[in-house]
């Protein structure tokens, strides 16, 4: 069974729930998926994204095409499924707990390890990747996105590489693309970036809960990767 048909499935449960407010989905999801951990991750993830997604969209008071369309890129979803898909959407949309209630019950699916989680690194990545999709990070998006980070308790270094892989700064630093100071010496970076390719493979991600369906995560993270190591190799060269 797809990742699509079990968002179906609890879809279906909570359209038939008493309680249907977009904050008890993160608890939904705790009991939906019993005795299959891998399972529970995925659906956690899928969960997570649409419903950040669909608070993310009323941040700036609009959504745009060119964000629909970035959700669609990340959701690839199969056509007979978009109506539940947009069902979750909407409960999330429609909720008035608002999205800091929700975020906390999810970061809580990491347990102790939720500083820098590396599921809850890639529902932010995701989030990124719609909020840039119209050329401009909003203000009020940019807001919500720090906010995400400190609930997900993402360090400053982690979050500043995270914008720096999808927002142009102007003189983009690939140092900060990479997470790794300037001053370090080359063979340090070499080393650093090898850990990062290999921490962001796609089969390294699916195995912390990043469902197949959402690989293009993975690679759009590895492509940012690949280019700002090979700016910095370039750089020293010319020296």
């Amino acid at each position: 069974m797809s990742i699509w048909e079990r968002l179906g499935e609890f879809a279906g449960r909570l359209a038939t729930s008493a309680r249907s407010g977009a904050a008890d989905m993160a608890d939904a999801v705790r009991t939906f998926v019993q005795g299959d951990a891998q399972l529970r991750r995925n659906v956690a993830f899928s969960v997570a994204m649409i419903a950040l997604s669909a608070k993310m969209a009323k941040a700036d008071g609009v959504v745009t095409q060119d964000e629909v369309r970035a959700f669609q890129q990340i959701f690839a979803v199969p056509r007979e499924e978009t109506r539940n898909v947009a069902r979750l959407f909407d409960i999330a949309k429609a909720d008035t707990a608002g999205f800091e209630a929700y975020a906390e019950k999810m970061a809580r699916l990491c347990g102790s390890g939720r500083p820098n989680c590396g599921m809850l690194t890639d529902i932010l990545d995701g989030l990124f990747h719609i909020a840039k999709a119209d050329g401009v990070l909003h203000e009020r998006e940019g807001r919500f996105l720090k906010r995400i980070a400190e609930i997900f308790e993402i360090d400053e270094r982690h979050y500043e590489s995270i914008l720096a892989r999808h927002v142009d700064l102007g003189d983009a630093d690939p140092y900060a693309v990479l997470g790794i100071a300037r001053d370090r010496p080359f063979e340090d970076v070499k080393r650093h970036y090898r850990k990062l390719v290999a921490e962001n493979h796609p089969d390294r991600l699916i195995a912390r809960g990043l469902p197949a369906e959402f690989i293009a995560i993975a690679t759009t993270r590895i492509a940012a990767i690949n280019a700002a190591y090979e700016i910095i190799e370039k750089g020293l060269r010319a020296v």
